[in-house]
Order: structure tokens, then sequence, then C-alpha cells
């Protein structure tokens, strides 16, 4: 197993291969996204990891860019192209996939059409009752 120095990385890119974003195509989002990292040389600063569900599954294909937070929905092998070149690369967020974003607050939804969800406080309540 490898062990990655990770001195020096400036993003920590979290991709989806849970079921619901593996049905739509995490396995290709996950290539084309490491393909475009190596093509732009840009091993160096940034790292991925397959992740097993985030819990979006209506917003499959699910990558998240830490440390900024962001939050992208629908990732497509081309959009996941896109990302690297975009955001990872030049610093600037796909706005059109984003669906949450950190600030002050926390997380905050940024597109007007993602799944809202399940409120957690309200999910672990039931649970208890």
């Amino acid at each position: 197993m490898t062990t990655w120095n990770l001195t020096g990385v400036k993003h920590h890119v979290l991709i989806c291969n849970g079921g619901s974003c593996m049905r739509k195509g995490g396995e290709e989002v996950t290539i084309a996204i490491r393909d475009e990292i190596a093509r732009l040389e840009l091993d160096s600063t940034v790292h991925t990891t397959r992740t097993r569900c985030n819990g979006r599954c209506n917003d499959a294909c699910v990558v998240i860019v830490y440390p900024q937070g962001v939050w992208y929905k629908g990732v497509t092998p081309d959009k996941g192209r896109e990302l690297v070149q975009t955001h990872l690369k030049d610093g600037d967020p796909l706005k059109d996939i984003v669906t949450y974003q950190y600030g002050e607050d926390g997380l905050s939804m940024c597109h007007p059409t993602a799944a809202v969800g399940i409120t957690k406080k309200a999910s672990i309540k039931e649970e208890r009752v």
C-alpha cells in the first residue's frame, strides 16, 4: 500500500465512489480527474481520494474539493476535467455545478436545483423516538 508525502498539497479532491455515483459514472469521473491532474502536472499540489457514499445520492456523481469545502453535483468526465483546469489550476470553482460551499456560517447551499435532503437533527431525533 502506498503512503503519499502530502507536503505542499493545496487541494484534496474527494471523489464519491458510492453506489449511486458509480452508477452515474463515478469510475470514469475518477479516471478523468486523475488523468487531467497528471496532464497538467498538478500531482504535487492535488491529492485525490476515492470515497464511499457522501450522502448526496441525488446529486451523483459527487466531487468535493478541500480546503475550500466546495461540493459539486452531477460531475461527468468532461466536467471533471474542467474542474481540474478551472478550479484546481486557476482557482475558480465551476459555479454551475456547485451545490454547497463553506463560508463563515459553515456549508451553505449554492445551487437552486440541488436536492435539499433530510435535516440531520431531525433524522437523528426520529431515530431515537
